[in-house]
């Protein structure tokens, strides 16, 4: 069967019209009314050839320029992420071209790559499913990506198609979102949230307990670092609501007994604001798994690779209050010795920083105690900080 393009169909009902003499056939006698009814079949056959070939030309060309696409089959719930909450997710890919694979990342705050940093990859089998196992999150995005393609272990922002990335699709989790399990603790006046699950901040597996923050008979917060398995599990708490611009300040029993991998840190975070970093800032104290660090504390407008994001300096031994000035466009960090930043404190280490600023949005204030990464330095036993009171004014 010959076939024909959409032009040639055009030309084939021009002649098959041409070639029908309706009106020069037509006598004016009986015989004319039989001629008519013998040439009407032929006008109808010729039609349905014209549509015809207009319908496979369409159906060719639909095939030839159809791209790529990608379904799931199953979804993971919708629910916050942590190392131990893990479900399959599956689907089927369409029109994929040879070689290229699967890679899912799921959105628990940052887009985390899955199921694991180094094994990304998930191979497209031949009757065109894939299936991986995941961790859970709110929305789940699978890419359609070439061999070339280099995963980020973590993204601020969706990821979005273009280069290697063929293709993207994103499906939001089954049901109603699930917030992580949380233990809670009074501080200070104020009602925090203690977590309870792992992550990779640090760039290590730390896992977190909600009985390693604890407040004692005077009401200062101990927050420790303790042996767990073969890892060590950590102390983060969140205050439950946020407070926006103005003074917050943290006053931290001595931390020069700290070994260097170990980090304290009070910092400001907005789970969802990733395009917006996070609406991170941060008062941290460590040597960052270097012995030799002479700075052993910074303060930090995230994103930290920002040239002038980032002021180092060297924190003394014994009591110290740490201050965060949150104003539109101005955050000034202030370091006093003791236990007050009141009129008569003795400053240690100042700096204002300008530029990036984030807006408040639901920020809210956070204190960590946590492990990096060290191969030079590596935690060797329990530690702990204790956090005499935190205070806000706005």
């Amino acid at each position: 069967m010959n076939v024909h393009t959409r032009a040639q169909c055009g030309n084939i009902l021009v002649q098959a019209l041409c070639r029908v003499p309706l009106t020069s056939r037509i006598r004016q006698s009986n015989g004319g009314h039989m001629q008519l009814r013998r040439l009407v079949p032929v006008f109808l056959r010729r039609l349905l050839l014209l549509v015809f070939c207009i319908a496979l030309n369409s159906c060719q060309s639909h095939k030839a320029n159809s791209g790529p696409s990608i379904e799931f089959t199953h979804i993971p719930p919708a629910a916050q992420g942590g190392r131990e909450r893990v479900d399959t997710i599956s689907g089927r890919v369409r029109n994929a071209r040879p070689n290229q694979q699967i890679v899912i990342y799921a959105h628990a705050g940052p887009w985390w790559v899955q199921p694991w940093p180094d094994h990304p990859f998930i191979p497209v089998k031949a009757d065109s499913t894939w299936s991986t196992e995941t961790h859970l999150g709110f929305e789940y995005a699978a890419l359609l990506v070439d061999r070339d393609y280099y995963p980020q272990p973590e993204m601020d922002v969706a990821p979005t198609q273009g280069g290697s990335v063929a293709l993207v699709t994103i499906v939001k989790g089954v049901g109603t979102p699930q917030l992580a399990p949380t233990g809670s603790l009074k501080f200070s006046g104020y009602d925090w949230g203690v977590r309870m699950i792992a992550n990779d901040k640090g760039g290590t597996n730390n896992l977190f307990d909600a009985e390693n923050a604890w407040t004692d008979a005077n009401g200062a917060l101990h927050m420790q670092i303790k042996k767990k398995g073969d890892g060590w599990s950590c102390a983060e708490i969140f205050l439950n609501r946020s407070l926006g611009y103005g003074t917050y300040s943290v006053t931290l029993r001595d931390t020069s007994h700290l070994e260097p991998p170990a980090v304290f840190t009070l910092y400001t975070f907005e789970d969802s604001a990733g395009e917006q970093h996070y609406r991170e800032m941060d008062v941290e104290v460590s040597r960052w798994g270097d012995a030799a660090n002479k700075n052993n504390a910074q303060y930090v407008v995230q994103p930290f690779y920002t040239p002038g994001n980032v002021f180092t300096f060297a924190a003394p031994s014994g009591t110290l209050t740490n201050v965060l000035r949150w104003e539109p466009g101005h955050a000034t960090f202030k370091t006093f010795r003791g236990g007050s930043a009141g009129a008569g404190a003795r400053l240690v280490s100042e700096h204002e920083f300008t530029s990036g600023i984030p807006l408040p949005g639901n920020a809210k204030p956070r204190l960590i105690f946590y492990i990096v990464a060290s191969d030079k330095k590596p935690m060797q036993k329990p530690s702990e900080v204790v956090v005499e009171k935190f205070e806000y004014l706005p």
